[in-house]
């Protein structure tokens, strides 16, 4: 793939980076009034935000916002780039065990981050008492917006694999390949050859599988690397709406008790985090260009987003209803994109492939890997 085109591919990153920036900045309207609860402590907490009390400590939250910056940008930039030099280690090589179960891990860390971080601030945001009671008091606008927002994600990733099919398949020879080796895969003849989507040309225990010709071979080995850039794509939007968000959350606050954990805990996400975006980059075999320009949007929202905080820390208000409202709705559509990514692109195609039907002991190992990375972020959901 050129350059030229993993540009316009790497494009909807870009503008939903800026999209994402906009909505958030969109609160900051300093005469905005929130609705007027019944409960008054609900009151007080809407329109005074020094009700934070002992808490509140200007000075001291702009000292750990700066470190906050520097700090989360070098955490995940490690997390992201551990696994694209892994080739220089041979056990970490996408073809060896641990490099699979090392994958399970982080894939179990971002399905956590979607059900255990992500959701629960959209509930949180979404059923504020700060919003009037109708609609968001009689409607579950979050678990609504996350189920549409799964169901576009299948349909991004479905339209971006046919417009990658299509573009560098060769025009209608591909298509006829493509559609003979799905043919052959629903004949009863093939069923020996145990044809999968993620997996081909490896072993199934005793039997092995062996392509009908090589063109098809190759074939199915395009279609699969296209498929695991469409899935860096939109894996990639998700984390990016979730780390502007919360970026500008912390930049905004002046809550020391809440910044001083939440630095810690966003440093432990992002590099665990970008881990399973790192794997997912190495299998996508872009070249040296398109990986900088994944590394550098992911290493630097959350960092832009602290920054963006703090340059409208006198006008943003989180407990503002409009804040409230593009703030739940935004991490309502990343937590159904990440729910969608782990389970469906990186669990699902992962544990149904070749490689661990196969192999008992290496499922095994990679589950617990995945409860392992799944617990442990969400242990740290009492903190971020």
């Amino acid at each position: 793939m050129s350059w030229q085109t993993q540009q316009r591919a790497f494009l909807p990153l870009a503008v939903l980076v800026l999209l994402a920036a906009a909505a958030a900045a969109a609160p900051n309207q300093a005469n905005a009034q929130p609705a007027s609860p019944a409960d008054p402590t609900a009151a007080d907490t809407c329109t005074d935000p020094a009700v934070d009390g002992a808490c509140r400590n200007v000075p001291k939250a702009l000292r750990l916002k700066l470190i906050a910056i520097p700090t989360i940008l070098v955490a995940s930039i490690i997390g992201v780039c551990l696994p694209l030099f892994s080739r220089s280690v041979p056990a970490l090589r996408p073809d060896r065990n641990l490099f699979v179960i090392v994958k399970a891990f982080a894939s179990g860390v971002i399905l956590a981050t979607g059900y255990m971080h992500v959701l629960p601030d959209s509930f949180s945001n979404l059923t504020s008492p700060c919003l009037p009671r109708k609609p968001w008091a009689d409607f579950s606008f979050t678990t609504f917006v996350a189920m549409l927002a799964a169901l576009f994600t299948l349909m991004v990733d479905s339209l971006m694999l046919t417009f990658y099919n299509r573009r560098k398949g060769g025009g209608n020879t591909s298509g006829r390949r493509t559609g003979a080796a799905v043919a052959d895969h629903e004949s009863p003849a093939h069923d020996e050859h145990h044809w999968h989507s993620h997996g081909h040309g490896h072993g199934h225990g005793g039997i092995v599988v062996v392509a009908d010709k090589p063109e098809d071979e190759e074939e199915a080995s395009k279609v699969q690397l296209r498929r695991n850039r469409v899935v860096v794509q939109v894996l990639e939007m998700g984390i990016i709406v979730h780390s502007v968000v919360i970026g500008l959350g912390m930049g905004a606050s002046q809550n020391v008790c809440t910044i001083r954990p939440l630095v810690a805990a966003m440093c432990f996400h992002q590099l665990f985090e970008g881990m399973g975006l790192g794997g997912c980059i190495l299998q996508a075999e872009y070249g040296a260009k398109m990986k900088a320009g994944l590394v550098f949007f992911f290493s630097t929202t959350t960092p832009f987003g602290i920054a963006l905080g703090l340059a409208l820390t006198k006008v943003y208000r989180e407990n503002s209803p409009t804040a409230l409202i593009v703030v739940g709705l935004l991490n309502a559509a990343s937590a159904g994109l990440l729910h969608y990514m782990a389970l469906v692109e990186l669990l699902a195609a992962d544990f149904m492939g070749p490689k661990l039907q196969g192999r008992v002991r290496l499922q095994l190992l990679s589950f617990l890997a995945v409860l392992l990375g799944a617990g442990g972020m969400s242990i740290m959901a009492k903190w971020a």
